[in-house]
């Protein structure tokens, strides 16, 4: 009985916070791509929009082009202090305002500017990429239509969004096409 009990509080002594958990796997999956110079690409959608989101249809229209909603600046500041640490060197966005604002607070933090990609055109990101960045750790951010294609176009697997899915980070290492999902 003793012996369960001293378990016990062993085990809730030593429980870390999930966010804790994913840095650590952040930063886990980008020493050993650190250590042979090889470029880790982090992808993730915009913060939660002010107007409470809209059709796929209308997602990259110039019409459509809210700010972030107080949600979506939290989850960008969270998104700020997850990567704080984990090397990212470049920060590309569409140029859309909730994409841009979605990586303002981490861009502030490190010293960086968030630079636009136009978010239809996935190669034009690939190929700043690969010729900008081939030994950096970057961190893409997109919409909910065009992360899937990112990510595809880095070779890595098909992946799918909700609508409503905001707290989806992928890791992804082009060179092997693995993926990571990580919920900030």
């Amino acid at each position: 009985m003793r012996r369960q009990k001293a378990e016990g509080k062993r085990q809730k002594a030593g429980r870390s916070h999930p966010v804790d958990w994913a840095l650590a796997l952040v930063l886990l999956l980008l020493l050993p791509a650190t250590a042979a110079a090889q470029q880790m690409v982090i992808v993730v959608r915009h913060a939660e929009r002010a107007d409470g989101g809209a059709s796929a249809a209308t997602m990259t229209t110039p019409a459509t082009d809210p700010l972030l909603s107080a949600a979506g600046e939290a989850r960008a500041a969270k998104l700020a202090a997850l990567l704080a640490d984990a090397g990212v060197k470049a920060i590309l966005a569409s140029e859309y305002r909730r994409t841009q604002d979605t990586g303002k607070p981490l861009a502030a933090k490190l010293g960086l500017t968030v630079q636009a990609v136009p978010a239809r055109d996935a190669a034009a990101l690939v190929a700043k990429i690969k010729g900008e960045h081939a030994k950096d750790v970057v961190l893409v951010i997109g919409h909910s239509n065009t992360v899937p294609a990112v990510i595809k176009a880095l070779g890595g697997p098909a992946v799918m969004m909700r609508e409503d899915e905001y707290d989806a980070l992928y890791i992804l290492s082009p060179a092997t096409g693995a993926l990571t999902l990580i919920r900030y």
